[in-house]
């Protein structure tokens, strides 16, 4: 009898456990997954969501405010993308300051850190654009309020440190929003990113192409470029030609006599933007002994005879808004090529804005930016590349930096990066990101010797080619 009971209440302990057990499994919240806590924030909605092996890619829109400073005036929808690791991984918040890219890759902190990352399309670049356009709201304080309210939508759900990042006028961007906002990121890493702070005065870049590569290839350069401009009428009438079969138009610019002259005047300049010193090898070594096609294939290659159309420039109409309105634009000489030549030198952006579009300039914008950089850098981490035109003018620091840094790769051009740097420079870059992702191992805080990415490099995602665009464009 005794023996019944002692097994008649194990029976009711045991029932009791698993019924206790049971209850506490069904309590357990399931796990929400990461589409339906991105499509919880108010405002975002999905485009697409494309597959890549190791994460998830949305394609998405955000709803922005025109104007930041008045929400109730009217929305946009701001298209982002979100390359999805783990939300326990850092965040990288990326931006070209141009169109974003709707596939999947990842930039070089992103595979540094090993992370997440966020891109977004600049306002104004269609399809992130108002209808109608208030011109007057595309500043660079209103695009660092873009981004602030993508983070802070974006924070709850990916929790751990945030880097902005972006190259050239994406590295333009990504200090602006440090400048507006720097409470915002743990961490900036600006690529060959410009700094015109005097409009008006740009010696530094003829100083730069009176010294940059070598002195044959500057030589060669400057015949195909001068030669380009002596052989004017024959190869203008290429050019019509040319316009005619692709149904070409120069209303904004004004002519086709305007648009020839500035496609050849980029040639050198678009040269050191995108190509190396090796690249030389390419160009007509003696330009004026040179045939038509040779002298057209060559600044056609480099600078793109369609840059100056109404076709070429419609896409980039938001850019040169803003460089003749606050980012500034820069103007060189030609010393090599007669002045009976040049008609109108380098053009101002208001040359490529269609007339309707109102423009006013604004000279103290990128001077408070400078002054901002110089004394209250944090976290900051500049790379230029030696022989890029756009580094002439780059961003210095000042006494008031902290822990920031300004590194140079040498022979890169406007494709410079971390991997670029000399190898000290790129060990101690690479070890400033891991710790202000918060994601340094141990060794590395140690000996920032030992510093290197923790995700592999994978070829198809991780994007080391300079992003193209025409020439005299960031």
């Amino acid at each position: 009898m005794r023996k019944a009971l002692r097994w008649l209440l194990a029976l009711v302990v045991l029932i009791g456990t698993v019924s206790t057990a049971g209850a506490a499994t069904a309590a357990e919240p399931k796990a929400v997954d990461i589409k339906d806590r991105l499509l919880s924030i108010p405002g975002m909605s999905l485009i697409e969501e494309k597959p890549y092996t190791g994460y998830r890619f949305f394609v998405l829109n955000y709803t922005q405010p025109v104007d930041h400073r008045h929400p109730s005036k009217g929305t946009f929808q701001q298209r982002i993308t979100v390359l999805h690791k783990d939300v326990n991984r850092p965040t990288v918040f990326y931006t070209g300051g141009y169109n974003v890219s709707t596939n999947p890759s990842r930039r070089e902190p992103t595979q540094i850190v090993d992370g997440n990352q966020v891109s977004m399309e600049y306002r104004y670049f269609t399809p992130s654009r108002p209808a109608p356009a208030d011109w007057s709201k595309l500043d660079i304080w209103q695009a660092a309020s873009d981004q602030h309210r993508i983070f802070e939508a974006l924070k709850p759900v990916y929790s751990e440190n945030w880097i902005s990042t972006g190259g050239s006028k994406g590295g333009m961007t990504a200090t602006y929003y440090e400048r507006f906002y720097p409470r915002d990121m743990d961490g900036v890493v600006a690529y060959v990113a410009p700094n015109d702070v005097v409009n008006k005065e740009d010696s530094a870049y003829d100083r730069f192409f009176a010294r940059v590569g070598t002195e044959e290839c500057r030589d060669k350069l400057n015949g195909v470029q001068r030669e380009a401009l002596v052989r004017r009428a024959p190869l203008e009438k290429k050019y019509a030609a040319y316009a005619a079969e692709n149904g070409y138009t120069f209303d904004t610019i004004g002519s086709l006599d305007r648009a020839y002259e500035a496609v050849v005047l980029d040639y050198v300049w678009g040269f050191w933007q995108y190509s190396t010193l090796a690249d030389c090898a390419d160009i007509p070594a003696d330009a004026k002994h040179a045939t038509d096609e040779a002298i057209w294939d060559s600044v056609n290659t480099i600078s793109g005879f369609s840059a100056y159309t109404d076709q070429g420039l419609e896409t980039y109409t938001p850019y040169y808004y803003q460089a003749g309105t606050q980012l500034g634009a820069p103007t060189i000489h030609f010393p090599h090529i007669e002045k009976k030549y040049i008609r109108y030198g380098y053009q101002p952006p208001r040359n490529f804005v269609p007339r309707s579009i109102p423009m006013k300039f604004e000279p103290w914008a990128m001077r408070d930016v400078d002054t901002w950089v110089r004394h209250n850098a944090r976290h900051m981490l500049f790379v230029y590349g030696e022989n890029d035109p756009w580094g002439a003018e780059p961003f210095r620091l000042g006494h008031g930096a902290r822990d920031s840094y300004v590194m140079t790769a040498p022979g890169m051009n406007h494709g410079a990066n971390v991997a670029g740097l000399v190898p000290d420079q790129k060990a101690l870059a690479t070890a400033r990101i891991l710790d202000w992702a918060g994601v340094a191992p141990a060794k590395v805080r140690e000996n920032p010797a030992a510093a290197k990415p923790l995700a592999a490099f994978d070829a198809r995602l991780d994007k080391r080619d300079v992003e193209r665009e025409p020439a005299l464009r960031p």
